[in-house]
């Protein structure tokens, strides 16, 4: 059976919060620069994506899942551990070591991130890999929905909202920050919730600063036109399937690109100007 399908079959995950500070990585370019040149590596962000998503596996259920060889992702495995993104797991039994994510969430700073020439490149890729994974969350998504997987009370609330507004650095970093505090307080009221599921959530605000006509963003699906569109499509929920960057199966996934506020000293999650992601 494909990975497609068999992840079609697995059940949903459910909600779960975050246990104070520890299920964050922050990461810093100017003390750990290698560990974030490591990270930029496509199957180690899958990796981890997977063991975060999924949890403990040997190398050999890896390459399975990824279709590498077990050789390949071994060596990433130990490159991941070298950087204490992963870790030795509880084995099943002596043959075979088995690994688990250390974190449930990568973290960073923009600003830090934007001064070092090692960050600019990982960020730059993160956002990228991100915006496959809305894709791919779609594309799934749909095909779950006309499968029948989909349960008809996630129908109106799921769904993707393309927005203009016109915004100070002020109120876009209130408005993150807003979206952040709400979620955090959904998360911990649906914990013990039976029917909630993870939902892969996005959130991006980028200033569209200095846009000239034939900009790269302009180059879109034929007759969008970025000036004009505030265009709510029908598409990404968590039902069933979200995705993962890279084609991983992401029910369990939750993605912000683009996150707020700083981190305050109780252990909540840094915010206004630090990114996220899943992997």
């Amino acid at each position: 059976m494909a990975d497609e399908e068999r992840d079609a079959e697995r059940p949903v995950g459910r909600a779960r919060p975050p246990a104070g500070r520890d299920h964050l990585r922050v990461l810093d370019p100017e003390r750990e620069p290698a560990a974030i040149k490591a990270l930029t590596h496509p199957l180690r962000v899958r990796l981890l994506g997977l063991l975060r998503m999924d949890g403990p596996a040997t190398a050999s259920e890896l390459a399975a899942r990824t279709g590498e060889s077990s050789a390949s992702t071994s060596y990433h495995l130990r490159v991941l551990a070298k950087y204490a993104f992963v870790a030795e797991a509880e084995h099943r039994d002596g043959r075979e070591r088995r690994w688990r994510a250390v974190h449930a969430v990568t973290t960073w700073d923009h600003a830090a991130m934007e001064a070092s020439p090692v960050g600019r490149e990982f960020t730059g890729k993160m956002a990228r890999r991100q915006i496959d994974h809305l894709g791919e969350s779609l594309g799934w998504y749909e095909a779950a929905r006309a499968a029948g997987r989909v349960g008809r009370e996630w129908l109106e609330p799921s769904g993707i909202t393309d927005l203009l507004p016109t915004l100070t650095p002020e109120s876009l970093s209130e408005l993150k920050q807003a979206f952040e505090d709400k979620l955090e307080e959904l998360t911990a009221r649906d914990a013990g919730e039976a029917r909630a599921e993870k939902v892969v959530v996005f959130f991006a605000g980028l200033p569209v600063v200095g846009r000239v006509e034939g900009d790269a963003g302009d180059r879109r699906a034929e007759g969008a036109d970025g000036a004009d569109r505030a265009a709510e499509v029908d598409g990404a929920g968590g039902a069933d399937r979200a995705a993962e960057v890279n084609g991983a199966d992401g029910a369990d996934r939750a993605v912000e690109v683009d996150g707020a506020a700083e981190a305050d000293e109780a252990g909540a999650a840094p915010r206004r100007v630090r990114g996220y992601t899943h992997d």
